[in-house]
């Protein structure tokens, strides 16, 4: 949303920075977003988005700005004052560059923390959003001796009687020594929680041991997020972001395909934990596609009963393909654009059905739940398909179940990776609520005593009251 600039070497292959991270006005909107070029536009698309019950999260950049390297651009900051706004190396010729962007604006000067703290309580006072996810947030925490998480940033914030009050979200990592810092950012901050992505996508492809890991992205990740007195809404969970594959190219691609960018495929990770499940790309195999669509299922069907907050991708809902780029940056484009014309209802229907059971039954929850007796948060037990969770059933296939103990009917959550299986439920009378594998995913049908299970599904029973 700020003002940006393209980078040269982008409109040199002619393409541009279609992301916009890319910052060099911190108070303006950026102009092309306009139509009349008055920035009271932003003010009523937010109202206007509010009466309709939505809150509006402005996504910022606050690490770096389009000036570069010292090879870049002298625009502003670094006309004005270089070594103030910017972290230098030891030879000061140079930039010290934490963000792979060229420069690292230096927050933890006084007079840029006071430019960065203003432009956020003008998009707040005067814009009206309703938080910030910040880009790279590691950086806005380097001090002299590298990231402090009580830095002058994280106090200025918390110590604001207008910034503490809004949603703040960090993406917790930069490229720099020490940078990865996902559960270290302090209370009132959420974080992106990568570890919950490449967990669920693992765990889903089958990937073996991954059921403990599983487990803890279920319960809101609590080895990293349970301390300091932080909530259970701490871990912003996701299974595809802007930055890397959507979600049906999770499902459609075993490696990259950024040709279109122009650097021969060489940018963008390759770290993607994607499967084809049985061709690269497009397909008309029906198999191929139906294992596409029920895994697809499962993997929203996780992300949207675990603890936490879920995140989603635009598009992931109706499965937006972007052609296996994982890196489209540079792509105002066909590549990726949003494609709701080519919606996949069935997928619409289903994420519309588990985002409305997860509101009625009250997942959310601000405390992290704990085993029988051992604290105040919601209570569970975990259960393998013979009823009892064996030590050694952690590492195997086997459908894993996850039981929430409650006042008023318990819920029963049972993921099955692998292959179609049996399931011993609980004593009592259960009702089967949500099954991934069918579609509409919503059910209503009692049963007791051994169910089945469909291959990559995701159920969940309700206790009918005795």
């Amino acid at each position: 949303m700020h003002g940006f600039l393209h980078d040269q070497f982008l409109l040199d292959k002619g393409l541009t920075n279609y992301w916009g991270y890319n910052t060099l006005s911190f108070f303006a909107p950026h102009r092309a977003y306009l139509k009349t070029g008055r920035a009271d536009e932003v003010k009523q698309v937010i109202r206007k988005l509010h009466k309709a019950g939505i809150e509006v999260i402005l996504d910022v950049v606050y690490n770096h700005t389009a000036e570069g390297s010292e090879l870049g651009p002298t625009l502003s900051f670094r006309g004005i004052d270089n070594a103030s706004y910017y972290l230098l190396a030891t030879n000061r010729r140079h930039c010290f560059d934490t963000t792979g962007c060229g420069n690292t604006l230096n927050v933890a000067h006084p007079m840029v923390l006071r430019m960065v703290i203003d432009s956020l309580r003008y998009w707040v006072q005067a814009m009206h959003v309703d938080g910030f996810r910040f880009d790279l947030a590691s950086t806005l925490g380097r001090e002299a001796e590298g990231f402090e998480r009580d830095g002058s940033f994280f106090a200025a914030i918390r110590q604001d009687p207008v910034l503490s009050q809004v949603k703040l979200i960090a993406e917790p990592w930069d490229i720099g020594e020490g940078g990865y810092q996902v559960g270290g950012f302090p209370f009132p901050f959420r974080e992106w929680n990568d570890k919950a992505r490449d967990d669920m996508r693992a765990y889903w492809r089958r990937d073996p041991g991954l059921k403990g890991d599983l487990a803890q992205r279920l319960l809101g990740s609590p080895i990293q997020f349970d301390h300091s007195r932080r909530p259970a809404t701490s871990s912003i969970n996701f299974l595809a972001a802007h930055d890397g594959f959507t979600l049906r190219d999770v499902v459609s691609h075993d490696g990259k395909h950024n040709e279109a960018n122009g650097e021969d495929n060489r940018d963008g990770h390759d770290h993607n934990i994607s499967h084809n499940l049985g061709a690269e790309g497009p397909t008309d195999d029906p198999g191929i596609l139906e294992a596409r669509h029920r895994r697809s299922k499962a993997m929203l069907a996780t992300l949207l009963l675990s603890q936490g907050v879920p995140m989603l991708l635009a598009g992931d809902e109706f499965g937006q393909t972007q052609g296996g780029n994982n890196n489209t940056y540079a792509q105002d484009s066909e590549i990726s654009w949003l494609h709701w014309d080519a919606a996949d209802d069935r997928l619409v229907a289903a994420v519309a059905a588990l985002v409305a059971f997860r509101r009625e039954v009250g997942l959310a929850d601000s405390r992290f739940a704990r085993g029988p007796g051992e604290g105040d948060g919601p209570e569970i037990t975990w259960h393998g398909p013979d009823g009892s969770l064996a030590e050694d059933g952690w590492a195997q296939e086997a459908p894993l179940g996850l039981r929430y103990h409650r006042a008023e009917s318990d819920l029963l959550i049972v993921l099955a990776p692998g292959e179609a299986a049996e399931f011993q439920l609980p004593e009592g009378t259960w009702r089967r609520r949500i099954d991934s594998s069918r579609d509409p995913v919503v059910c209503d049908t009692i049963e007791s005593g051994k169910v089945s299970l469909g291959w990559q599904s995701v159920s969940v029973w309700q206790e009918v009251a005795g």
